[in-house]
């Protein structure tokens, strides 16, 4: 696997989501050249995770886009792989709980302020100076870049 910096690949996820990225697309991206993924393939694969999965407030997209990427990095390409999917699942389940212990969840109606949490209508809201002001989401991007980080460079096995 090609070398990296955690901490400039951090720097990249919240320069993405600061540039108008969804936040599963800012940490996605941010990695995805890792596994030899086309930039605009990468941009697709990720776009539909963002607030929560369609904006449903659900999942963090930050802790989908982890997800993803432990696909890449723990495949299961044999549907009957049990010792493959079962390595898949525990890092992202240690993911995941490295993120809640953070964050106290993984779900985005309660990382967001009430008022936001509640916004789930499909059109995103306007990015301004105002928006990122109010929303916590750029430190959800910073720590999932960085939990993904060090999955990817082995340290949580």
């Amino acid at each position: 696997m090609k070398e990296f910096d955690i901490e400039e690949r951090v720097q990249t996820a919240v320069q993405n989501f600061e540039s108008g990225f969804n936040c599963a697309q800012s940490v996605f991206l941010a990695y995805s050249d890792i596994f030899e993924l086309d930039l605009d393939m990468a941009k697709k694969m990720s776009v539909s995770f963002g607030g929560g999965v369609g904006r449903l407030r659900e999942v963090c997209g930050t802790v989908s886009a982890m997800a993803m990427l432990a696909g890449f990095k723990y495949p299961v390409t044999d549907q009957n792989d049990q010792e493959a999917r079962t390595k898949n699942y525990a890092v992202v389940q240690k993911m995941a709980e490295l993120f809640k212990e953070k964050h106290g969840t993984i779900i985005c109606r309660n990382l967001l302020p009430a008022a936001e949490a509640q916004k789930t209508a499909p059109a995103p809201s306007e990015r301004t100076k105002e928006y990122y002001a109010k929303r916590p989401c750029s430190k959800f991007v910073e720590e999932a870049a960085r939990i993904a980080g060090r999955m990817l460079k082995n340290e949580l096995d």
